[in-house]
């Protein structure tokens, strides 16, 4: 087999597989390669022996063996599945036209043909690109033409800008969720090379994660009273956790351990507690832990004030006459009063307490009622004195 040959199915059957491309910005014209298909390989190009055929008048005019090999490798190069429409039109004819023909086609118009496709190619990218390989696009269509050059952005290239792109993507979606150390981390990242933003989603972000896991479990374990959860962050963090047993932690394990906390908080509270507590107690220790969480937060107070107003209910108020009322003037509702004192027939009196017994709190004309009534007081006592002064200036004279 000829050199010639050997090199066109060598080139034919070394052909990379083609990267798919599903833009419709760019629709397939004749001169554009097929859709989803980098285009066909260049075929070198082939000198012509140096001999001339027999009685023949063009001393360099190809030997027509070399003629049927550049056929052969012509008809190699439309076949091709990566083939444009634009280069089998353009080899077919050069085979129509003759050896000359073939020979310009093999070492000029395919490689012409071939810058084209490959420039079309590229064009293809654009629409689903992000701005790292929009900037590359540009910037290798307006160099010097050069196949080689738009050969490896092409195979090459393009996939480390796609990959770069959607690795800032990433990287300012985790800075946009994440905690101080992983912003920090991920904003040097996006400011440094491709090689450090992978860096930083294959290590570096878990190592950041690590540090600003460890400063939730500090503010976790200050803000719980219960034992088991803040006994389990100890032992953690005083041990070597990895960053993955520190997510796991924070994800789940800390959960568990406040549901458990939760249980023994709602054992004790119902402990010695009235009907409607142990009742709401022992539903929520049943339930789900958000059912015991809801418990301590406001299920227990509703059931206490549920059990004191049952308790009130209960208790019947007294008076002298035994029927729990008091003896009270039935005009305006005071008591008479002799010799300068003043007493009451009834139990008028009312303490402003809670269920508790502490004083509520006043508002509004209270506020005023409180000050009157000091202000009585105040003047009784002045009254006292002065009646005790006069009783002793009285008991002088007599003696």
């Amino acid at each position: 087999m000829k050199f010639s040959r050997i090199a066109a199915a060598v080139t034919t059957a070394a052909l990379a597989p083609a990267v798919l491309i599903a833009s419709p910005a760019f629709a397939a014209g004749p001169d554009a390669p097929a859709v989803g298909n980098q285009p066909a390989p260049t075929t070198p190009d082939q000198a012509v022996p140096d001999r001339t055929v027999p009685n023949q008048a063009a001393p360099n005019q190809a030997a027509p063996n070399q003629a049927e090999e550049d056929r052969k490798t012509i008809l190699a190069i439309i076949a091709h599945p990566m083939a444009s429409e634009f280069m089998k039109e353009a080899g077919r004819k050069a085979i129509a036209d003759g050896p000359k023909a073939m020979r310009k086609f093999i070492e000029v118009d395919q490689h012409d043909i071939r810058m084209d496709d490959y420039r079309i190619a590229i064009l293809r990218l654009l629409p689903d690109a992000g701005p790292g390989l929009k900037a590359g696009i540009n910037k290798v269509l307006s160099s010097r033409d050069d196949i080689e050059k738009l050969r490896h952005f092409y195979d090459v290239t393009q996939h480390e800008l796609r990959g770069d792109d959607n690795n800032k993507v990433e990287i300012s979606r985790l800075i946009d969720t994440g905690g101080t150390a992983v912003k920090e981390a991920g904003n040097k990242a996006l400011q440094g090379t491709p090689a450090d933003r992978a860096e930083f989603l294959k290590t570096g972000r878990h190592l950041a994660q690590a540090q600003d896991d460890l400063v939730e479990l500090a503010r976790i374990d200050e803000g719980w009273d219960g034992p088991i959860l803040s006994e389990a962050i100890s032992k953690l963090m005083n041990g070597s956790p990895t960053p993955a047993e520190l997510r796991h932690f924070l994800e789940a394990t800390q959960h568990e351990l406040r549901d458990q906390d939760n249980r023994v908080a709602i054992a004790r509270t119902i402990d010695g507690g009235g009907p409607e507590l142990i009742k709401a107690g022992r539903a929520a220790l049943a339930g789900t832990p958000a059912d015991r969480t809801q418990f301590l937060k406001t299920g227990q107070h509703e059931a206490r004030a549920k059990d004191q107003a049952a308790k009130d209910k209960e208790k019947p108020a007294t008076g002298k006459d035994g029927d729990g009322k008091g003896n009270e003037d039935k005009g305006n509702g005071t008591g008479t009063g002799t010799g300068g004192t003043t007493t009451s027939s009834g139990n008028t009196t009312v303490t402003a307490q809670g269920h508790t017994g502490a004083p509520l709190a006043t508002t509004g004309a209270g506020d005023h009622t409180t000050l009157i009534a000091g202000g009585a007081g105040t003047a009784l006592v002045a009254g006292a004195g002065l009646l005790l002064a006069a009783r002793m200036r009285r008991a002088g004279a007599e003696g």
